[in-house]
């Protein structure tokens, strides 16, 4: 009889792997190269010429690629190992569904899905950390897997906390003065006080009308004064239209028409505002009885040529694109955290209504495509070259510029016979509207225009 010895411990039919139950792939490459075709296939979309170049569409692009690098997170992961990240079908399924959304529907879908996916994204967040806890045994969980998920759970609570904040900013500051369409947006028109002319205020780039809280209650005492919000700013909506200075002109002069405020008026236009009142004046010099330059940006003619922005001529807009992506930063409440501490100087009420506006994606998005318009404006803003003798003071601040600019100022109160160039010292090129001790400047130098108007008088240094 021959003597057996049994097999050692671990060794045996017992122990052994059956055909096919081997440990198959590396789940820590193929997590890293799903986020990673993610964030590549996101980036593709919104560079794709068939997705529009709008807030909306390029959104629900960057969540169409990253659905497609969560499922094939879960697609691999199934197909390729032992350990299958099933879990990863509900990101994708819930982006996914995001994106057709705001793709297909457009503006229309974006006002319920600010309400709806802060507080889904966020439980699926805690839901996702639960998952990965228990299905995920790689390296790849803390250093990759973990993180984007923090960042889906702040994305969440950033997005939730704005919205909330745009409803009750919208409860704590009517708007003023009313909406009227200039064709295809409407732009808002407040007018307050009596008198005549007319003055006419136009806000600095990238500001609104409530940007000139010190200016426009102490005009009004003496005659009436509109303010208005150009496309996209403050209360006005957004417009198509590339807002350079020709189409910011055609669409005051419209607003003004159908608002019945008769002219002609005394414009006064702060920084890149005195381009647009420059450009107003040239296109429709039987509107305009006298103006204001508030320490304003130069045209071509009294600067440098100008070259044309970028995206003109119906070619592809790629800045547009990256424009529409910055601004929608702003429904993760990024650019309402800043706002908290600036324009501390303007009067309670107004500096509360700037903080509130600013914080808007259509306040961001008009604010970068009007810098991007900037070189449009300075040259159409040349057309200007005479201003037919009336009544024209160019305000210039004291501190804080070149002799470019000095003398590019100088050029300006060349465009009238009846010009007086006042240098107001010790004040910046804000504070000429912001402060209230500088802005008195200004206030008295709309007043002297609008006195010699009235009086035929030729304006007094």
């Amino acid at each position: 009889m021959t003597a057996t010895s049994s097999p050692p411990k671990g060794i045996g039919p017992r122990s052994a792997s059956p055909p096919g139950t081997e440990p198959r792939g590396h789940i820590g490459w193929i997590v890293a190269g799903s986020l990673a075709t993610g964030v590549v296939a996101a980036a593709l979309l919104v560079a794709a010429p068939f997705i529009p170049a709008g807030e909306s569409a390029l959104t629900g692009a960057v969540l169409a690629g990253f659905a497609i690098g969560w499922a094939m997170l879960a697609a691999l992961s199934i197909r390729l190992t032992d350990r299958p990240q099933r879990w990863a079908m509900a990101p994708a399924l819930l982006m996914g569904l995001g994106a057709v959304l705001l793709v297909g529907l457009g503006a229309s879908a974006r006002t319920p899905l600010n309400w709806v996916w802060p507080p889904t994204m966020l439980a699926l967040a805690i839901w996702m950390i639960v998952r990965v806890r228990r299905r995920l045994r790689s390296r790849s969980r803390r250093w990759l897997v973990y993180p984007v998920i923090a960042m889906l759970a702040l994305a969440s609570a950033g997005g939730g906390y704005e919205t909330l904040r745009e409803a009750a900013d919208a409860n704590a500051y009517p708007m003023p003065g009313q909406l009227i369409d200039v064709g295809g947006h409407r732009l808002h028109l407040s007018c307050t006080g009596s008198g005549s002319p007319t003055v006419v205020l136009e806000p600095g780039g990238g500001e609104m009308s409530s940007n000139l809280g010190w200016i426009t209650p102490a005009v009004a005492r003496d005659t009436r004064v509109c303010a208005y919000d150009r496309a996209g700013r403050g209360w006005s909506e957004p417009a198509d239209t590339p807002q350079d200075a020709t189409q910011i002109a055609t669409d005051l002069h419209t607003l003004l028409q159908r608002g019945h405020i008769p002219g002609p008026y005394v414009l006064a236009g702060h920084s890149f505002g005195g381009l647009y009142v420059l450009t107003f004046a040239a296109r429709y010099p039987d509107d305009v009885a006298g103006m204001v330059l508030v320490d304003s940006t130069a045209p071509a003619s009294a600067a440098k040529p100008a070259a044309r922005p970028p995206g003109d001529g119906g070619s592809y807009d790629a800045t547009g694109r990256v424009s529409a992506l910055v601004s929608a930063s702003t429904r993760l409440g990024l650019v309402r955290l800043y706002g908290r501490f600036d324009f501390g100087s303007l009067p309670p009420r107004s500096r509360d209504e700037v903080r509130a506006r600013a914080a808007t994606a259509s306040n961001l998005r008009s604010t970068i495509d009007e810098y991007v318009q900037a070189s449009a404006s300075i040259e159409q803003a040349a057309s200007l070259q005479d201003f037919a003798g009336k009544p024209l003071v160019v305000l210039t601040a004291g501190s804080g510029h070149d002799t470019a600019w000095s003398a590019a100022q100088n050029r300006l109160a060349t465009l009238s016979t009846n010009c007086v160039h006042r240098v107001i010292a010790g004040a910046t090129h804000e504070a000429l509207v912001a402060d209230q001790t500088h802005s008195a400047a200004t206030t008295q130098a709309i007043l002297d225009v609008v006195s010699s108007v009235r009086t035929a008088r030729p304006l007094v240094a």
